[in-house]
């Protein structure tokens, strides 16, 4: 395997409405996701493929989550996390028992399981080469940390900025040179302030800009595509593994 390939993850689960935005999310985070919403889905694609870790709920029609887990463990020698929305134990114990590397119960914050799966990457070896989701952002001297919500200029001085700022500033940084018009940005920085993005976009762009730029009416990190929407030109850096 390619040490610079992503990790791979094989997400099984019967439930589309909690797989589909996990493995969106995951995605997100730098991880390449293959869903699979059934036992016998997730047998057949292992066919082919052998993913760095399997996630996998205990509670599906057909076989279920404890029985492939066994298969994983005596076949395949794969990292399996359970998911489980069981309040007793017993399925937990039993999953550890049979060689599962950890499990988390349902409903999850999905900032913990991205926790535990490079936890349990590590411990097999397999370290992910992407940053950790709460690690600092920097690009042309500033930094951005997620997890404080402080932005700091190249003097290190702290340059305050709006929840809604934050969002927007951090959706460019996930996609940095990337062209993203104002319906990915709205998709990107949908919250509880969603509702100044839905009356101006450009104007919360034009709003950041006037704290990052050094002229902002001449922009060189946030730029306008003509018919496109803007793009994020500066590089982005992180580190690896977690916060510096």
């Amino acid at each position: 395997m390619n040490d610079t390939a992503p990790i791979s993850l094989l997400l099984v689960d019967d439930e589309a409405s909690l797989r589909e935005p996990l493995a969106e999310y995951l995605t997100r985070q730098g991880f390449a996701v293959q869903e699979a919403e059934s036992a016998a889905v997730a047998r057949s694609h292992l066919r082919t493929e052998k993913p760095d870790l399997v996630l996998l709920d205990i509670m599906m029609p057909g076989e279920d989550g404890l029985s492939l887990c066994r298969h994983l463990i005596e076949t395949r020698a794969l990292p399996v996390i359970l998911l489980t929305a069981r309040g007793e134990p017993t399925d937990r114990i039993v999953g550890l028992e049979i060689g599962a590397d950890d499990y988390v119960t349902k409903p999850f914050e999905p900032r913990e399981l991205v926790a535990r799966i490079r936890s349990v990457l590590r411990r097999a070896g397999r370290a992910s080469s992407e940053p950790d989701a709460d690690a600092p952002y920097g690009f042309e001297g500033w930094r951005l940390d997620p997890l404080k919500r402080r932005l700091t200029d190249p003097e290190g001085v702290l340059v305050s900025i709006s929840t809604a700022e934050f969002r927007l500033l951090r959706a460019f940084l996930d996609h940095p040179r990337q062209v993203l018009d104002r319906d990915q940005l709205l998709d990107m920085v949908q919250g509880r302030e969603a509702h100044l993005f839905d009356r101006a976009v450009d104007n919360q762009v034009s709003r950041l800009r006037r704290k990052i730029e050094a002229d902002s009416r001449n922009p060189e990190l946030i730029l306008t595509v003509r018919g496109g929407g803007y793009r994020f030109a500066a590089q982005v850096t992180r580190p690896v593994g977690g916060r510096d």
